[in-house]
């Protein structure tokens, strides 16, 4: 066991403790003998297992990835300043400004925060997500299965063909063609970021559709579309889809949200309490 192998747990268990439940969007009820997570919660908030957390907390997992630490410093809600000390704790170099932004700044999460009855999922600018609240896995299902590249929404659509809703032919062009333009700026913009460039090369030798796109020079860019979205729980809805670019980070908010006194609304209102039922109960 080394001091930063130490240090490390030290860091993720102090800075765990210092989280209110209610602040991640966790139910605060119940006994509990500290104010923070539970270990349980730090792991679901993350993407990872229970026991990867306590490994980690007592010295006895060494060499976190980079996803991991990045998955910690969100969960932890942590300042620049010590999310860059935990990357450095896991022997890491602090992501530059050559690689794909990854981080959460407190004030866009204050701003998920509010939005608790709301479908909000936010992704990087390679459209790898970060984050989803309870309506978002209410509505399109639970990503904290989704491990590597089926994190990342280009794969699961080429690749994976997981669609989850119904367009129409040209719409369904339409947005791969934004969704292939989208990564070829972020490719653009970030040339050093390794992760991004086995992705790229990675779609392309799994999907000739994303690959006759890519080589076609396809441009394209999102905007506000409508989805019907079939759900197993309440039956279909058809919902309006914003896509919101944070400038300076280059995060992908993606926010689903119903007309007005319509069934769409009743719907999604009745899946929001559903889902956070099924969440916390």
């Amino acid at each position: 066991m080394t001091m930063a192998t130490t240090e490390f747990g030290q860091a993720v268990r102090r800075w765990r403790d210092r989280v209110p439940p209610e602040a991640a969007g966790l139910p605060a009820g119940g006994q509990r003998r500290a104010a923070g997570l539970r270990r349980e919660e730090l792991a679901l908030l993350a993407g990872i297992s229970v026991d990867y957390v306590t490994r980690l907390e007592q010295g006895r997992a060494s060499h976190p990835s980079t996803q991991v630490v990045e998955a910690l410093a969100r969960a932890l809600r942590l300042s620049a300043a010590e999310r860059a000390h935990l990357f450095r704790l896991a022997g890491l170099a602090p992501p530059g400004p050559e690689t794909v932004p990854a981080y959460i700044t407190p004030s866009v999460q204050r701003l998920l925060d509010r939005l608790t009855g709301t479908p909000v999922a936010v992704s990087d600018a390679s459209w790898t997500l970060l984050m989803a609240n309870p309506p978002y896995v209410a509505l399109r299902g639970d990503p904290s299965r989704w491990r590597g590249n089926e994190r990342n929404g280009v794969w699961r659509h080429f690749v994976s063909e997981d669609t989850g809703s119904r367009q129409t032919h040209q719409a369904r062009s339409e947005f791969q063609a934004a969704l292939v333009a989208d990564l070829r700026t972020a490719a653009a913009r970030y040339p050093a970021d390794q992760r991004l460039r086995r992705l790229v090369a990675e779609l392309r030798a799994n999907s000739e559709r994303f690959a006759e796109l890519w080589d076609s020079g396809t441009v394209g860019h999102h905007e506000a579309s409508r989805k019907t979205i079939d759900h197993p729980r309440v039956g279909p809805l058809t919902l309006d889809c914003d896509v919101l670019t944070v400038a300076g980070s280059d995060l992908r908010i993606v926010v689903y949200t119903a007309e007005p006194d319509t069934e769409d609304a009743e719907r999604l209102a009745l899946l929001t309490v559903l889902g956070t039922q099924t969440l916390t109960g």
